[in-house]
């Protein structure tokens, strides 16, 4: 069974944190939150995204990034960091079953010190011009590609 997740790094709107505890809890996956984040974690925009999905998901808080990352190497899990600044599609790499897919926050994604932690970076290819894809479907995206490639815990 893949114990893949997604971490989100001091999520700063409510409703997009709800909307990915939501496909996390249809598809499986564990949500990693980084705090601080920009809303209370009790936030009705969250709750009103999430559903009542909410109870069904399995929700890791992390009190900082270096709390988080201790957890991280002590457990041995690859970081793979969706990035804008990343070389490397995100279907070329190949996943695995407990990898932890990150993603920054929606207003300036993760610092320096972050993005080098990361031990592999993807892009979702886009259209010369745009910034970026909102962050919950960038995350149902590439959580698919990696469950698609894992086998959906089969």
């Amino acid at each position: 069974m893949p114990n893949l997740s997604i971490a989100l790094y001091q999520p700063d709107i409510a409703g997009n944190t709800g909307t990915i505890m939501r496909l996390a809890a249809c598809l499986g996956l564990v949500v990693e939150v980084i705090e601080p984040a920009g809303f209370d974690l009790s936030d009705r925009n969250l709750k009103r995204a999430g559903m009542d999905y909410l109870a069904a998901v399995t929700l890791r808080r992390h009190l900082d990034w270096p709390h988080f990352e201790d957890w991280r190497r002590a457990a041995g899990r690859r970081l793979v960091l969706a990035s804008t600044k990343a070389a490397g599609r995100y279907t070329d790499l190949a996943y695995r079953a407990d990898d932890i897919l990150l993603f920054g926050r929606e207003s300036a994604g993760v610092p320096d010190r972050v993005h080098d932690a990361a031990d592999a970076r993807i892009l979702i290819p886009m259209q010369a011009g745009q910034r970026s894809i909102n962050v919950a479907m960038a995350a149902a995206m590439i959580a698919g590609e990696a469950l698609r490639q894992t086998g959906f815990g089969t």
